[in-house]
């Protein structure tokens, strides 16, 4: 099973960037996945979730109204759509999947955990 998130890069602030989340080994459309970053000498944080039907998300509330995720499960992708980029958006971020938590469960250890990819927000 793999996870791997790409899209990152280096923008400036106000800027958008769109991330995917691509799995192999797995039918992604059975999971529900979450996204998280985590930026060096602090805790990962918790950034949204999706449903497996991609009918209901949640969000933190700092990125509420700015990122939306949503999926396509024939391409087996999740994507988190980042608008209004500011500079502490700046992270690794990365997504997971899990078969059985419900979407608003920040704190919870999803069975698989992919490789991030980085976003850096200039000022």
């Amino acid at each position: 099973v793999q996870l791997q998130a790409s899209g990152g890069g280096l923008v400036q602030a106000g800027a958008s960037l769109r991330l995917s989340c691509a799995a192999s080994g797995l039918a992604l459309g059975d999971y529900t996945v979450g996204w998280f970053r985590r930026t060096p000498g602090k805790r990962r944080e918790w950034v949204g979730a999706i449903n497996r039907s991609g009918a209901g998300a949640l969000y933190e509330d700092s990125v509420k109204g700015r990122f939306t995720i949503s999926r396509e499960n024939a391409e087996n992708t999740v994507y988190l759509q980042m608008r209004r980029l500011r500079p502490e958006d700046t992270a690794v971020y990365y997504c997971a999947a899990d078969r059985h938590v419900l979407p608003g469960l920040p704190e919870y250890e999803y069975e698989y955990q992919g490789q991030g990819t980085l976003v850096t927000v200039s000022s």
